[in-house]
């Protein structure tokens, strides 16, 4: 077969000087193609990972004694880089074990080829085999072949803290051989050391590097801002931009990415500002950052106007403008841009269908869970973890529990996440002793908590009335997990101790905390005080939380609450008037129902809904 036509045939990208040419002429074994020719043919087969062609051109390497000649070590080492770049080939193709074998039968070699095969193994995820190779590499060979893009390969795959030891290891390397102030050895040090949660040894890298250039700077600022040192990030970012070196589009990513964990809004408009100077907002890595930032800041307004202004869209900027919607509430909305691209056709993936069970509540249409669920079925989603979870969650919440029990038991892989949504769903529904199992299968399972697996915990305690078991919940995240309370947990305590009646224990519990007592506690004594008809702590709760936020009904309503449990008509009277007094209006309680698919919101005698006489016959149906 003649090789020109293949190169036609099978790749169009080869450049066009050499369709017309074949690899050696055919009377002769003379190659036309030049060293610098082939090194370029098969770098080019290598990242297309056009095998075919990069194969018979070694092919026609093996019969030619100009290229592999062992009597002339000379003609080696010239050939040394055809010899690479066939490495190249076959690490990038994939072809590992012909890659091992042919490193082996090269005649020569150099730091090259020893990077080229361990960046091939590391790349194709073997990496006990590439760290093999730097270890046999260095160990029989030393200085003589290490050298920078040696130690950015080593470096590149250093990512959790299992591997801190390594990129210490490697660190100890690039002092001894001098190369710590090599701009690219810092920045794959700086960016090894944050995947591993070496952060102080980040910082210090960072610190002592005296060439900065983009990537440094960036990876500094990605690193912080990834590992949740927003403000650090953001202040790193401010100190780039008073000196020369200009930001890229992933410095700005990084920025905005800080900003979304801050929800720092001013911040995030002024680079919103800058990006959009330098023309970088079209960008759709950034429109999806600048969307969530928004998102993240509660001005869905200004993200929805960047989703519907981009000229391009796809699966991420979908993604976060439904989780955005759903963060703030706006659940119509969510489901109006679901059903959206659903009707148009778009590509859905996973992602998508895990924001758009987020939305979820005890107000939204079950029927169109099921819905979401068929399509997840269709498509082939089930074994996603978060799409499961969003299931769980999903029907826990819409009060179908054995469905939600189902859909956990089916899932072939279950994460941390899919134990916390199965534990908050029987804490939801009251069952507890199904919550405390789940939570040891948990454990025996080997996946620790976390602060909401406790607070799952604390709830299911709550609601049963298992007081001591709740408080030995509490005393375990602390010292056996190390996790340190969060409002929400003290929260729970207080409401746990006020439903089994132990109301000047809960009050105790809360002057004894070591943080100022915030709104939610003194509210969750309030309404365990409004419960039993506690008349002394109530008062006491009440006067607190009028403290701290003075514009709230909420003491009056319990305290009225509170007066007509002791039949104190007339204190119960003077509550209500000086409520109105200062003109605060109680919220007006809301109940739903779904009817035909669509979910009812409506109040007690409601008469302005447009579905009230179907309700009050409903109503006459179910007395």
């Amino acid at each position: 077969m003649n090789p020109a036509w293949v190169f036609r045939k099978t790749s169009s990208k080869i450049p066009s000087w050499l369709f017309s040419l074949t690899c050696s002429h055919p009377s002769s074994s003379r190659f036309i193609l030049n060293q610098e020719q082939l090194c370029r043919l098969l770098s080019i087969c290598g990242r297309q990972t056009n095998f075919k062609i990069g194969s018979s051109v070694h092919s026609s390497l093996i019969k030619n004694p100009q290229f592999y000649n062992l009597d002339k070590p000379i003609d080696n080492q010239d050939n040394l880089p055809i010899w690479n770049s066939l490495l190249f080939l076959y690490s990038k193709c994939g072809y590992l074990t012909d890659a091992s074998k042919l490193f082996d039968e090269m005649p020569v070699i150099d730091s090259v080829s020893w990077n080229t095969i361990i960046s091939g193994f590391f790349k194709n995820g073997f990496f006990k085999v590439g760290f093999n190779y730097f270890k046999l590499m260095y160990g029989s060979l030393g200085v003589y072949w290490l050298d920078r893009g040696t130690i950015t390969t080593v470096l590149s795959v250093c990512e959790g803290w299992e591997l801190s030891d390594v990129s210490k290891m490697i660190h100890t390397l690039v002092i001894v051989h001098g190369f710590e102030q090599e701009t690219t050895v810092a920045n794959a040090l700086i960016t090894a050391y944050f995947c591993c949660g070496c952060f102080c040894f980040g910082r210090q890298v960072f610190v002592e590097i005296s060439n900065r250039n983009v990537i440094t700077w960036t990876a500094m600022i990605s690193g912080l801002a990834q590992n949740q040192f927003f403000e650090d990030s953001l202040k790193v970012f401010v100190e780039m931009r008073k000196g020369i070196v200009s930001p890229n589009a992933l410095t700005y990513l990084s920025s905005l990415l800080a900003c979304s964990g801050l929800h720092a809004l001013r911040e995030g408009c002024q680079i919103h500002g800058l990006v959009l100077k330098l023309g970088m907002n079209l960008d759709l890595h950034i429109e999806s950052a600048l969307m969530d930032m928004y998102s993240k800041c509660s001005s869905m307004q200004d993200a929805w106007q960047i989703f519907e202004s981009a000229q391009v869209l796809d699966e991420v900027s979908m993604t976060v403008i439904l989780a955005g919607f759903a963060q703030n509430g706006c659940e119509e909305e969510a489901i109006q841009v679901f059903v959206r691209i659903v009707k148009e056709g778009i590509k859905i993936d996973p992602n998508m269908v895990s924001a758009i069970l987020g939305v979820f509540g005890g107000d939204t249409s079950l029927a169109f869970g099921k819905q979401i669920q068929s399509i997840v079925v269709k498509k082939g989603f089930g074994s996603n973890p978060y799409v499961g979870n969003g299931l769980i969650n999903m029907y826990s919440k819409c009060g179908e529990l054995e469905e939600s029990i189902k859909v956990f038991e089916s899932m072939t892989y279950k994460n941390l996440v899919s134990w916390n949504s199965m534990i908050a769903a029987f804490a939801r529904h009251g069952k507890a002793s199904k919550a405390l199992q789940s939570y040891e299968e948990m454990r025996q399972e080997g996946i620790k908590p976390t602060d909401i697996t406790f607070l799952s915990l604390l709830h299911a305690c709550s609601h049963v009335g298992l007081v001591t078991k709740g408080m030995e919940f509490l005393e375990s995240m602390k010292n056996e997990y190390g996790i340190s309370p969060r409002k929400e947990h003290h929260a729970c305590i207080v409401d746990m101790l006020g439903r089994a009646g132990l109301l000047i224990e809960a009050r105790r519990f809360i002057e004894a905390l070591p943080i100022k007592p915030d709104v939610q506690l003194w509210q969750a004594l309030l309404g365990a005080c409004s419960f039993h008809g506690n008349l002394e702590v109530g008062k006491y709760a009440a006067a607190q939380l009028s403290v701290e936020e003075p514009d709230s009904p909420v003491p009056f309503i319990l305290m009225a609450n509170i007066y007509s449990f002791k039949g104190r008509w007339k204190d119960r009277a003077e509550t209500i008037r000086r409520m109105k007094k200062v003109r605060m209006a109680k919220d007006t309680g809301m109940s739903c129902i779904e009817v035909e698919k669509q979910v009812h919101k409506f109040a007690v005698d409601d008469r302005i809904h447009s579905q009230t006489e179907v309700l009050a016959n409903l109503s006459e149906h179910l007395q």
